[in-house]
């Protein structure tokens, strides 16, 4: 019996979807570590912040029930964000300093204030571990985790100013000055991944003039403000 031609390229043609599956993505084996949070009572109820050796990373979370006392809706964030490189580096050679987490890191020594459960993860060609805990018993490690609460603080801002933007100008002066005192006392951190938000605040006429100053004074108190793709 003879082959038909065609049908006989096509035999010698390796499927396309066998190549693909040979080929590892980036994202499978570059070297990345996850910060979870978790807290039902707290806005967002659950955050995940992960982030690679570059610092680049991304912020998903999950919002919480809404109450009567929100004056804004609880919305999920789902957006690209950027570590100091500090921060990062501190992360990593911690990660890799404890066996990738995989450590007994809680202080479970009497009782202690809920203040949500935290778990830090890595993944990477070199290990994999990770740990949870309320209280680090280890307080580099609470530190770093105390930072990550940071970075997530300023992001849900961001949120917030971006909706009161749009729907009640009146009420970002009395945001901005929030924001102030919580960089103030090292609640908020990383401003640079809300410095699109900052500046559109800053240039916007119809805002306020005390809080538009607000805005870029925070502005300038960062140390860069690279535009942020969403």
């Amino acid at each position: 019996m003879r082959t038909h031609p065609a049908l006989l390229l096509l035999l010698l043609v390796p499927a396309p979807i066998a190549i693909a599956a040979q080929t590892p993505t980036l994202a499978a084996t570059a070297p990345h570590i996850v910060y979870t949070f978790e807290h039902p009572q707290l806005q967002p109820s659950r955050y995940t912040i992960t982030i690679d050796e570059t610092g680049r990373g991304r912020f998903v979370s999950q919002a919480g029930i809404a109450t009567a006392d929100d004056d804004i809706a609880p919305t999920p964030v789902d957006r690209s964000i950027q570590l100091d490189p500090v921060l990062t580096s501190d992360l990593f050679r911690f990660a890799r300093g404890h066996n990738f987490f995989a450590i007994h890191c809680s202080n479970d020594q009497g009782k202690l204030a809920f203040t949500g459960n935290k778990t830090f993860a890595y993944t990477g060609p070199d290990g994999h571990g990770s740990c949870t805990f309320i209280w680090a018993e280890d307080a580099a490690l609470q530190r770093l985790s105390d930072q990550l609460e940071a970075v997530a603080y300023t992001l849900e801002i961001g949120r917030r100013l971006d909706l009161e933007e749009l729907h009640d100008r009146l009420s970002l002066d009395a945001e901005l000055e929030s924001l102030e005192d919580a960089v103030k006392d090292h609640r908020a951190g990383d401003l640079t991944n809300i410095a699109n938000q900052l500046q559109a605040i800053g240039s916007d006429q119809q805002v306020m003039n005390r809080a538009r100053k607000r805005a870029l004074a925070l502005l300038s108190a960062c140390e860069s403000a690279p535009k942020r793709s969403e």
